[in-house]
């Protein structure tokens, strides 16, 4: 099975599959409204999947969040953090903790390649650029320095920044990057989180040219990541200020905030709205909540501006800040307790946090996979303890009752002769027959 996230299949060549892919960003940039991905000739309709081969689908869907973004194919990334200001953020930034390891397990690579190191923060902001000197002086050109910001909305499509999008590793070849200054470039990423929390840190990128292409950089960014968050699961946890409120939004399309011991119950819209900025207490621009919220391409920045200032009149205090828009208190979360129990290994503690799929009616794309990754990461915790009362408390409930793969692993976890084993692979065998009978042998 071809890897989605690597650019190039095996046997592809670099030259061919670049020019097919430089037509493609060529037709979707000079007419976005016709999403041309195809590379044909051809226009797509507003939002329509690409046609396969020249563009995979996840960039394909990171050019239409760059496009709805209003980023600028011939543009350059702006420095957010200059100076001193850089220098203080960063000091006091929880990836400078394992900046060392980074240097040790890539610093090489990087300038023996002729590569680059990169680490951004949860906003795709560079913080440290490091590798081959001429590298670096390449990249100076299109402002791949630090400070600068590359998230998605702000330069568009690229590795570090489509990681922290996506909340996954991603490899980023020639042109599909969305700015043409990044054409000649390629870049894989991949993100790092706390281990005590699960809250997103940031990403580890390495950048370079075509050689990078390869299956092999984006397995070595994972790997250095997941070198990053054993390293920081052995430290002490970072210091957490205590919360100002509460919000519950799993199982329930209205999330209810609560502070100052009063319950308030939040329209869906406000309760994505909230989850979004609890998640990212550094922020968020405006073009960033459009991506995140709205899979409309025809929404244009005022609607949620106009959701932001009846979200402020109703919270009220002084709680939500714009330019970043940003809470000025903490607000835990009920996800940001799940993902501890399941960072601390302890899946039977986040099964029993657990009230359903976060806000299960959402389309929102960011809530949408934060949705499946919170769901998917507590399936795989449960999936690797085998224990039988989990899985059956699992299976038991309405979300995992049609749950195939988790019926089979609590058959296999119960133990031998156990007179729960029969009505277990009878019901197995039922929703392997309900799919199609090709999922048993």
């Amino acid at each position: 099975m071809v890897n989605p996230w690597v650019a190039l299949e095996p046997g592809a060549d670099p030259a061919e599959r670049a020019g097919a892919i430089r037509r493609a960003h060529d037709a979707f940039t000079a007419d976005p409204a016709g999403r041309d991905t195809s590379g044909s000739g051809h226009t797509t309709a507003r939002g329509a999947a690409p046609h396969a081969p020249s563009v995979r689908p996840v960039v394909a869907d990171s050019w239409r969040r760059s496009a709805r973004a209003r980023v600028s194919p011939d543009g350059t990334a702006p420095v957010e953090l200059p100076g001193d200001e850089l220098d203080t953020y960063r000091a006091e930034h929880p990836l400078s903790r394992v900046m060392p390891l980074f240097r040790d397990l890539m610093g090489t690579v990087a300038v023996d390649g002729e590569h680059l190191l990169a680490v951004c923060d949860a906003r795709g902001r560079l913080l440290w650029v490091e590798g081959h000197s001429a590298a670096r002086r390449r990249a100076d050109g299109m402002n791949f320095v630090p400070g600068a910001a590359w998230g998605e909305s702000a330069v568009g499509t690229n590795a570090p920044g489509t990681a922290v999008a996506l909340d996954r590793p991603v490899q980023v070849f020639a042109a599909e990057h969305f700015t043409r200054t990044v054409h000649t470039w390629t870049c894989a990423a991949a993100p790092v989180h706390d281990p005590h929390s699960g809250r997103l840190l940031g990403a580890v990128d390495i950048t370079g040219g075509d050689r990078l292409a390869h299956p092999h950089s984006l397995a070595l960014v994972q790997a250095v990541a997941r070198a990053a968050e054993s390293q920081l699961a052995l430290e002490a946890p970072l210091p957490v200020p205590s919360p100002d409120a509460e919000l519950s939004a799993l199982g329930t399309d209205e999330a209810v905030l609560t502070r100052d011991g009063r319950a308030l119950r939040l329209s869906r819209r406000h309760s994505e709205l909230l989850l979004l900025l609890a998640r990212h207490p550094e922020g968020l621009t405006g073009d960033e909540l459009l991506v995140a919220l709205y899979e409309d391409e025809h929404t244009t920045p005022v609607t949620p501006r106009a959701e932001l200032s009846r979200l402020r009149r109703i919270l009220g205090d002084g709680l939500l800040r714009s330019r970043p828009y940003r809470l000025t208190a903490p607000v835990a979360t009920d996800v940001d307790t799940i993902l501890r129990h399941l960072a601390a290994g302890a899946p039977a503690a986040a099964l029993a946090a657990y009230r359903g799929p976060l806000l299960p009616s959402s389309q929102a794309p960011a809530v949408r996979r934060l949705r499946r990754r919170v769901h998917g990461q507590l399936r795989e915790g449960l999936f690797a303890r085998r224990d039988p009362e989990l899985l059956s408390a699992w299976t038991a409930s309405p979300w995992g009752a049609e749950d195939l793969e988790a019926w089979t692993a609590l058959a296999s976890a119960l133990p031998h002769g156990s007179p729960r084993q029969a009505p277990v692979l009878e019901r197995v065998r039922a929703l392997d027959a309900e799919h199609g009978g090709h999922r048993l042998p």
